[in-house]
């Protein structure tokens, strides 16, 4: 090949190659302008009427949980008062008692025996007496005769003045051993229900030996172990609603009384809560429940609307088709009916609609629309519609 030839065919390849890059230049171009002229489709966040909450003016009550078992404000255990066998018992667990009522019977035989030495020595006691006035009144008339000194006469006083305080002393015994056998019969110290029977007839027992458990179960009380941060805000009057285990329906509570010590440790208060009279309501069932702390109307939202995964808590409110991080002010916590709720203070207005938690995280900004999630209506209908 002439050399001629060789610079032409390399003028040639040359020629190829920089219209080859031009030609991708150009390409690149227009995807560019293309890319620029044409926006770029923005995601819309599809949500439904049940994904927004709304704040509104509402009645919102703060209240404090509270459990525990319910206890008889009037009960009694029954002791014997003396030391003997148990002859008879007269009742057994649910037995409805009155006041005075018999409820088991010791042996007296011992006691009887007791009374009658008791009076024995009493009336031995008034003899001496009586020996003792007839010496006095002896020393007396032999003194006014001259036939003893006064130092005599002060002898028989002093003897007749003993006397008296034996017999005074032997009556005091008569009484006291009477009680003892008055005490063998065991009555009913209130009314109420028998709750346990701890003896049985035949068994002897000692001095303060528990015999009968009685409940009266008129008067109902639930004592609640209230925090030391909560104790501040609890007042005496406070409405309550518990729900007791066994019983349909809520039960109505009013905190009656507050223990004015603090429990060693947890450093907790005791809140004692009378129950109104329900049908079914027993000792020692459990109660659970909430006590109402303060009742007003303020601006509200659902707890579960308030976001906290940053420093400050925050709501996204809708904005037409946007949404819009709002920072929040808080208030008190409480209930809305049975839906947790907070008090808002700044960030939000009456009617504002947020997004709910469940939703998860929404970036500020974004797009949403939203869906109609109601049903349509039956083909039936919306031809009647049309006629």
């Amino acid at each position: 090949m002439k050399r001629w030839q060789k610079i032409g065919l390399g003028i040639l390849l040359t020629a190829l190659v920089v219209a080859g890059i031009g030609r991708v230049v150009n390409a690149r171009k227009a995807q560019q302008t293309q890319a620029v002229a044409t926006p770029k489709a923005v995601a819309m966040l599809e949500l439904a009427d049940t994904d927004l909450l709304t704040v509104r003016q509402a009645e919102l009550s703060r209240t404090l949980e509270v459990s525990g078992t319910l206890v008889a404000v009037n009960s009694a255990f029954v002791k014997a008062r003396v030391a003997a066998e148990v002859k008879s018992v007269a009742v057994r667990e649910g037995d409805p008692v009155r006041v005075g009522q018999l409820l088991a019977q010791l042996d007296t035989t011992e006691f009887d025996w007791r009374v009658r030495q008791a009076e024995q020595q009493a009336q031995a006691a008034r003899a001496q007496l009586e020996i003792a006035q007839r010496a006095l009144q002896n020393s007396r008339s032999l003194v006014t005769q001259g036939f003893i000194s006064p130092t005599a006469l002060e002898n028989a006083v002093s003897t007749e003045a003993g006397a008296q305080a034996n017999l005074q002393a032997a009556l005091a015994a008569v009484e006291l051993a009477r009680k003892s056998r008055a005490d063998t019969t065991v009555v009913a110290p209130l009314a109420g229900f028998v709750a346990q029977r701890l003896v049985q007839p035949g068994e002897r027992v000692p001095v303060d030996a528990r015999l009968i458990e009685i409940v009266d179960l008129s008067r109902l009380e639930l004592q609640a172990t209230v925090p030391p941060d909560s104790a501040a805000q609890l007042q005496v009057g406070a409405r309550a609603q518990l729900r007791v285990d066994g019983i349909d329906g809520p039960v109505e509570a009013r905190v009656v009384r507050i223990n004015p010590t603090a429990q060693a440790g947890s450093r907790s208060v005791i809140a004692y809560l009378e129950l109104a009279p329900v049908p079914g309501l027993r000792q020692g069932l459990f109660a659970r429940g909430s006590i109402d702390l303060d009742r007003r109307r303020a601006l509200v939202l659902p707890l579960s609307a308030v976001r906290n995964d940053q420093a400050q808590p925050y709501a996204l409110r809708l904005d037409g088709a946007q949404v819009a991080q709002r920072t929040l002010s808080l208030g008190a916590r409480g209930q809305v009916g049975n839906e947790d709720a907070v008090e808002v203070l700044q960030g939000l207005a009456d009617g504002d609609r947020v997004l709910a938690g469940s939703l998860g995280a929404v970036r500020d900004g974004a797009q949403v629309r939203i869906t109609d999630t109601r049903a349509p209506a039956p083909a039936a209908s919306a031809a009647s519609a049309a006629r």
